[in-house]
């Protein structure tokens, strides 16, 4: 019971460090009312460009892994319980009075640091959907409900959480899932950002 106290605690604190929110600033913008308005990579990336958008990503993927990782020699259970409140610090984080992101970038570090198989299948999906549509908050739904299923036919008992922080994102992604409905939700040419060429679609 004392290493799970210590894996809330240390998920929850290291995933609620908001480095989109930080590194905006750096660029002197306030994340949270430029843009989207969500305290993520993918809004770093549209109103500070490619170098930032890039370490916000880099940066939010780390703290799941971490979470992780520090625990793990508490087990598994230890793993996935750190790894999921990381994901729930990230989207509720104590330093922004609970208005955080919509968790992505977290999870797919959660995934990496213990099933790096999963983790990858998350990020081919991801990549492949954003290329062929520029759509990143469909990419990151998809990703994450593939990359949970696939946990599931490899035989890992914990796809269960993997699939409750995938719908757990989903549901931080309502908004997005309306506009894609409407035809209305905004497109990102990641590979354009990441070679100096981006718009602001």
């Amino acid at each position: 019971m004392e290493h799970h106290i210590y894996a809330i605690l240390i998920g929850y604190f290291l995933g609620a460090i908001p480095f989109s929110f930080l590194i905006g600033k750096l660029k002197g913008i306030d994340i949270r009312k430029v843009g989207s308005g969500n305290v993520g990579g993918t809004n770093v990336l549209r109103s500070a460009g490619a170098l930032y958008g890039a370490l916000a990503f880099f940066l939010d993927i780390l703290k799941g892994y971490l979470a992780v990782i520090f625990v793990s020699s508490f087990g598994i259970n230890a793993m996935l319980l750190s790894g999921s409140f990381a994901v729930f610090g990230h989207c509720f984080p104590i330093y922004l009075k609970f208005k955080g992101g919509k968790g992505v970038a977290t999870t797919f570090g959660v995934f990496l640091a213990i099933n790096p198989w999963s983790g990858l299948v998350f990020f081919l999906i991801w990549l492949l959907i954003v290329i062929f549509t520029k759509y990143v908050s469909l990419g990151s739904i998809v990703g994450l409900l593939g990359a949970s299923i696939f946990t599931f036919f490899i035989g890992k008992d914990y796809w269960v959480i993997f699939l409750a922080l995938a719908l757990f994102s989903t549901l931080r992604h309502k908004e997005n899932i309306k506009r894609l409905l409407n035809g209305n939700e905004r497109k990102t040419d990641v590979v354009k950002y990441f070679f100096g060429k981006g718009k602001k679609d």
